[in-house]
């Protein structure tokens, strides 16, 4: 029996650790008992790297290419060097994670390799995000509510928060959509699990985060409706309307006045 078994118990032999990568909130390397936290990485420059490549870690970047990531606009005089620099310091940090694999260069590109079961957040919430939109379609709404969590609970985290660049801006507006995509499962699981209070409240901050997703604030007119408050179900549209009006120039669409017109014909 393996020491600190209980009496009884078998031993079922060594227990697989899969090394775990962060990139959205704190960028982070986790492998059983090993953590390479954000300070640990070489430096602004050696964090964007990390991410970028981790990003793009099923095909080779090339050095221009992820020259480009880490220096949007101020580009050392000499690159390369500086990019050899950054590349050396990441297989440290890499080596002393202790996850396997490294970085290859070969034929002007770069490869982050990585163990093939490595989980990585941003492609969890991805799949999670996939998985609860099926979930909801075969009417399985436990499983839908656990899935969806997960994908809120990770596009919520900043991405690289300190840095600006096209190709940040692109992955945030991504993790926004993941977001809402994610938020309007929650409120399909809350409404058919007779929660309006929790079903409004993923509806709010559908808006919150998208204050012109029109399709949100009929989400959120519908639930307030649901739940027996007609008048504010009205003062969301009169919202929604008074916005596109001053900040668009624009009136909602014929789909927002149509659930606006049947919430108040109800009675």
């Amino acid at each position: 029996m393996r020491r600190g078994l209980a009496p009884g118990c078998r031993d079922l032999g060594p227990i697989l650790v899969i090394p775990r990568i962060y990139l959205a909130g704190s960028v982070a390397i986790e492998h059983g008992e090993q953590l390479v936290r954000e300070r640990q990485f070489p430096g602004r420059q050696g964090r964007i790297a990390f991410v970028f490549l981790a990003l793009h870690r099923h095909r080779p970047v090339h050095r221009s290419e992820l020259m480009g990531a880490i220096w949007p606009d101020d580009a050392p005089a000499q690159t390369d060097p500086a990019l050899d620099a950054i590349l050396s310091k990441l297989r440290s940090t890499l080596k002393s994670a202790r996850v396997g694999g490294g970085i290859g260069v070969s034929s002007g590109t770069v490869t982050l390799q990585l163990p093939s079961d490595v989980w990585l957040d941003l492609e969890a919430a991805a799949n999670a995000l996939d998985e609860a939109e099926g979930a909801l379609r075969r009417r399985d709404v436990s499983s839908a509510w656990s899935l969806a969590n997960v994908a809120v609970v990770i596009s919520r985290r900043p991405f690289l928060p300190d840095v600006e660049a096209p190709w940040i801006e692109a992955q945030r507006s991504a993790l926004r959509t993941m977001q809402m995509r994610a938020l309007q499962c929650l409120v399909t699981v809350s409404a058919s699990n007779a929660e309006p209070l929790l079903a409004i409240q993923h509806a709010q901050e559908m808006v919150e985060l998208d204050p012109f997703r029109e399709t949100a604030y009929q989400l959120l007119m519908k639930m307030h409706a649901a739940g027996g408050d007609r008048a504010e179900a009205l003062r969301v549209f009169a919202k929604c309307r008074e916005l596109l009006r001053d900040e668009l120039g624009v009136s909602p669409s014929p789909q927002t006045e149509a659930v606006y017109l049947e919430i108040l014909r109800a009675e």
